[in-house]
């Protein structure tokens, strides 16, 4: 069954994930992204997206977030919130996951159950599910 997240919750969501955007390095495409992964057990991790010259050693924030918490022994997660946009002023736009960060995503979580925020520098946010960006995704039953 569905866990319902607080608005507080959500707002304080939004807040960590524009305050992990301030960390993006990203000297070859300026656009900053921060995203903040809420666990199961009420941890929120952070993260930044950090490029590479090379490109495809470049890190989402969103896989930076999960992989930060994977790495600290945390798998299970509620929820996450994505914010970004070109330059260091607010994202005036919604920004939504990657293809490779949704997939991400559903390795460790419910699809219809997880809620994405996407949102925008003003504090505002879009909720959508997991399933919604990512229909029919290719999950652990799928093998």
């Amino acid at each position: 069954m569905k866990q319902e997240i607080s608005t507080e919750i959500k707002q304080e969501l939004v807040k960590q994930a524009l305050a992990a955007r301030k960390f993006a390095y990203v000297p070859y495409s300026k656009f900053r992204v921060g995203a903040a992964v809420l666990a199961k057990n009420g941890a929120i991790y952070t993260g930044c997206n950090i490029e590479n010259a090379a490109y495809t050693p470049t890190n989402c924030a969103e896989r930076t977030a999960v992989f930060k918490a994977v790495s600290e022994g945390i798998t299970e997660f509620d929820a996450i919130a994505v914010c970004g946009g070109p330059g260091e002023a607010e994202p005036e736009d919604f920004c939504t996951p990657c293809g490779v960060c949704r997939q991400v995503l559903r390795e460790f979580v419910d699809p219809n159950e997880f809620l994405v925020l996407l949102c925008k520098g003003d504090g505002s946010w879009k909720e959508m599910t997991l399933e919604e960006l990512l229909p029919m995704g290719f999950g652990k039953e799928n093998l």
